[in-house]
């Protein structure tokens, strides 16, 4: 899909424009020193032919308005700030905040982006849509918890309310005090539109905020007087707000995604009796068995060695980038314990992992899908399909929450989105994937804003079924009354010789038993094409971490140590909602050892959207580390050669695969960096893995009668 960068130099006019003390896109930047334009003098009315609309066919939803106010000539898109443009010609103009133009001809108009490239806009209205930004009242306070520390908070209210006005409350360990006015309308346009006062808030022991940070605190013993934990600082923050925060109506919604997601979960649970209504987005919840940190205890090696590095190397966030591939700088290391010497015990969370490789006590205290329970605030849980970080801890909140869910007050809403990527943007695409509409602003507009307005406003409530998803490959969304739906069949899709995928289940003979590849640490398999960029770069950089689910899977296709089995082509479509379950019959040669579990949507050479052709598209997948077989707690050799069965939840799904595709299943037994290598042989703690405890091993994958190794489907009736 061609990728339209006419937003390049908006975007970095946006952050510029926005965020005070922050300087994005430097290069770009230009001071009137260094400006390469020469303001001339023209009519003000010769600007008026170009007053109106402009639009790229590749980004409906971008609308860039122009117009004049007087003898000064203005550029807004959709979102945006108003930019000031200056005249070097009577149909050229420029922006002095950095070096780019918009250059107005017959049809349309071209932005010279600052990288010197062009993009062609055209008209498509005489009318431009000005859109008006919301003043709001800013003050910074720090407000006492009940054991006196004291937490920063910017409290923006509106200051053109007529009447009393609810509070959105948002809380974050990664800084506050960039906000402003501009920023609190950008991020929040839907919910501007609706009237609200807006709070921010960094977290305890984060930024200007005292107290002392712990990583996903634990609930407090409510045995204790005073005790404290993130449920407590929420409460105690939001009973100062309805006390002392003018013309609020006493009502206050929460929300925030990833860590602020798993901020809005424990609010709910000894919930101030003004918290209404929450939005738990891409929350954290269980780093050890699906977020963060694990995946079925395999070690998420460079998630958990970047997100520290940026995090935990002060009480401030910071960029943070290696300066190679980072396949090769891992594989460098030679072992986890390496990295552990070179950090010195300065990153708290790091050293966690060395002492509790196993789902012990620390792990099980911090998931929070064992202790949400029961919660008189209705809740929204948020998610995306193609969320590389935080996709398990959705439906492990979801379903906890539901568990105790007597009021039918508890729902769920899944995207075709990335990380948080349906708080920002339209949502119409996502790597090479075209949705068709706008998903994000959708959300956005069409349910959680009216969501949070019946529960603050008292407005009439949405018709929001149980679950509301999107379906990707026939790109609509879907309701449902429970999730997973109940219209459903579980069909299992057997792996059988010959690399072919059948429903139909392997005959009785002993011919092609299994298939079988060596899996080398020396040699791991790149979880994404090299080379692989840091995931958490300066902000004026981009990096391919927020899309990799997405990558087309024929970058692995030259490698032996990734097996795949293929279908017939689908003489119908065939749409999986629900979970997908992966039982997996598997012998290795070593001690321990990892599988990877890949079900892919395969585009036929004659498709339509011609670079998706022959595409292979990861839908669903998981790893699981081999030692966990019996359970996480307690780790235990894999006896070599012995065909154990490996049962791995691949999670939920919403997806078509439409007639003339395929389906695919790879397996293999690295994914690195993303992952940690597996030494193959059996060590108490792999974070005191020695460098020569990595081997080779010779992996058996079952596809016969007696070991049928399959992937159990979710199919739609």
């Amino acid at each position: 899909m061609k990728r339209l960068k006419l937003w390049l130099w908006i975007g970095a006019l946006i952050v510029l424009l926005t965020v005070p003390g922050v300087a994005l896109y430097r290069s770009a930047r230009q001071t009137p020193e260094q400006s390469q334009h020469t303001e001339v003098k023209i009519d003000p009315e010769s600007f008026d032919r170009f007053v109106g609309q402009y639009r790229a066919d590749v980004d409906p939803d971008s609308i860039f308005s122009v117009w004049r106010e007087d003898q000064k000539f203005y550029v807004q898109r959709t979102d945006g700030p108003k930019i000031e443009i200056f005249a070097e010609g009577e149909s050229k103009f420029f922006t002095r905040i950095i070096d780019a133009q918009v250059i107005f001809e017959t049809a349309g108009l071209v932005l010279r982006q600052p990288d010197g490239s062009r993009e062609p806009l055209k008209k498509i209205s005489d009318k431009p849509i000005i859109e008006v930004q919301e003043s709001f009242e800013k003050r910074e306070y720090m407000i006492a918890m009940r054991d006196g520390v004291r937490l920063h908070t910017m409290v923006f209210r509106p200051m053109n309310a007529t009447e009393k006005v609810p509070v959105i409350l948002h809380r974050t360990p990664y800084g506050v005090g960039v906000f402003n006015s501009q920023l609190v309308n950008r991020q929040h346009k839907e919910l501007v539109k609706d009237g609200y006062i807006f709070v921010l808030q960094d977290i305890r022991g984060r930024y200007q905020s005292e107290g002392q940070f712990v990583m996903l605190r634990p609930p407090r013993d409510r045995k204790i007087a005073n005790s404290t934990d993130e449920g407590t600082d929420a409460y105690d923050t939001i009973d100062w707000l309805v006390k002392n925060v003018e013309n609020n109506n006493g009502r206050v919604g929460m929300m925030g995604a990833s860590y602020d997601g798993w901020l809005t979960a424990v609010a709910t649970l000894e919930p101030h009796a003004a918290l209404k209504a929450v939005s738990i987005e891409a929350p954290m919840t269980d780093t050890y068995l699906g977020d963060d940190f694990f995946h079925n205890g395999a070690f998420r090696q460079s998630m958990g060695y970047e997100f520290l590095k940026s995090f935990e190397s002060s009480k401030e966030s910071v960029p943070f980038k290696l300066d190679a591939d980072a396949y090769d700088w891992y594989l460098g290391q030679k072992s986890l314990s390496k990295i552990t010497e070179q950090l010195g015990g300065k990153l708290p969370t790091w050293e966690a992992f060395v002492a509790h490789p196993n789902y012990d006590d620390f792990w099980k205290a911090r998931a929070s899908q064992r202790y949400l329970t029961k919660t008189s605030v209705p809740t929204l849980v948020v998610g995306g399909w193609f969320d590389p970080e935080d996709f398990f801890g959705v439906f492990a909140t979801y379903e906890a929450l539901e568990k105790h869910d007597t009021n039918n007050q508890n729902s769920l809403v899944v995207g075709p989105w990335d990380h948080g990527g349906w708080k920002k943007g339209f949502g119409r695409t996502l790597g090479e994937l075209n949705f068709g509409s706008p998903t994000a602003l959708h959300f956005r507009g069409q349910i959680r804003a009216p969501w949070f307005a019946s529960y603050l406003k008292g407005t009439a409530k949405p018709a929001l079924k149980e679950a509301v998803t999107f379906q990707s490959g026939s790109n609509q969304w879907v309701s449902y009354d429970t999730w997973p739906p109940r219209n459903t069949a579980a069909r299992d899709l057997y792996l059988r010789g010959g690399k072919k995928l059948s429903f139909e289940p392997t005959p009785p003979d002993k011919s092609d038993e299994f298939a079988t590849y060596v899996s080398d640490p020396a040699n791991p398999v790149p979880y994404r094409a090299r080379p692989i960029d840091s995931m958490f770069p300066p902000e004026d950089e981009e990096s391919g971490w927020h899309t990799w689910l997405l990558q087309d899977q024929r970058f692995l296709k030259d490698r032996a140590d990734v097996v795949a089995w293929q279908s017939e082509v689908l003489d119908r479509d065939l749409t999986l909602t629900g979970d997908i379950v992966a039982r997996l019959f598997a012998a290795t040669s070593g001690t321990d050892s990892d599988w990877i579990v890949k079900v892919i949507d395969v585009y036929p050479e004659d498709e339509a959207q011609k670079d998706l052709a022959g595409d292979q598209l990861m839908v669903a997948s998981e790893i699981f580390r081999g030692r966990y077989r019996e359970g996480f707690e307690t780790p235990k050799p894999i006896t070599p050669e012995e065909v154990n069965e490996y049962v791995i939840d691949l999670h939920g799904i919403n997806h078509c695969f439409k007639k003339g595709h395929r389906i695919m299943v790879q397996v293999q037994s690295s994914w690195f960096p993303l992952y940690d290598r597996n030494p193959q042989k059996f060590v108490e703690n792999i974070f005191k893995a020695q460098p020569s405890d990595y081997q080779p091993a010779t992996q058996r994958i079952y596809q016969s009668a007696r070991y049928p190794s399959r992937v159990t489907l979710p199919v739609a009736r």
